[in-house]
């Protein structure tokens, strides 16, 4: 098939949710990228602009997601533990389904501290460089940042419509599927991208202003 018919595949079936093994060869190919790549690119600024319209979510959506997420993965845990050590019994999925609520908790921690640049950040080094060197390392991070975005949000697409062909369930379950975990990695970095395009709004702004382009990074920090 050409790039054009796959790429047609890939969003009408995705619409329609008619996941078959044709869909997930038009995943597996080329395609994938010219759909994924635009659709990240877009996302990211639609995404960062539901930030400047709603501040909450801005402040609070990925944080909550984490603290939840540990929570829940915690609580697990902690009751498996007890279940097996002074019960001698355990359900199954305990031990599987805190790794999964693991990836969703770093992941969009990731995304939350790509805001505060507290990854790739270098700022001693960077602090003695003047305004013009500081400016195109800052958007060089936001470029890297970009395109791992856009290969993360398209590699795990197909594995999360291959997992949905596959009618994959989480091991110890019996209903629950592993893709409704999954997918959560390309919304996720979608909402990364949308951080990217936050921060090299910024550091243009921050470059023609004058304003400082380096400055203090705290992991957890308020924003």
């Amino acid at each position: 098939m050409s790039i054009w018919a796959d790429m047609s595949t890939i969003v009408t079936s995705t619409l329609s949710g008619d996941i078959n093994f044709k869909v997930v060869q038009a995943y597996r190919s080329d395609a994938a990228w010219f759909v994924f790549g635009p659709i990240t690119i877009i996302g990211a600024f639609l995404v960062h602009y539901l930030y400047k319209a709603v501040p909450w979510i801005d402040r609070n959506l990925e944080r909550s997601i984490v603290v939840y997420a540990y929570i829940i993965m915690a609580t697990i845990i902690f009751v498996g533990v007890i279940q097996r050590f002074v019960f001698s019994n355990q359900v199954p999925w305990s031990t599987t389904i805190p790794p999964l609520l693991f990836m969703i908790m770093a992941w969009y921690g990731c995304s939350f501290n790509v805001k505060l640049r507290t990854h790739l950040s270098f700022s001693e080094f960077r602090s003695n460089m003047g305004p013009k060197g500081q400016f195109f390392l800052l958007m060089f991070d936001n470029l890297l940042w970009m395109i791992f975005a856009i290969i993360v949000v398209t590699t795990t697409s197909r594995v999360t419509v291959n997992t949905y062909d596959n009618f994959a369930i989480v091991l110890g379950t019996d209903n629950v599927m592993r893709w409704w975990f999954i997918v959560t990695m390309p919304v996720c970095f979608i909402m990364l991208a949308g951080r990217v395009v936050g921060n090299a709004l910024e550091d243009i702004a921050n470059y023609r202003s004058g304003e400082p382009l380096i400055k203090q990074a705290v992991i957890g920090g308020d924003v």
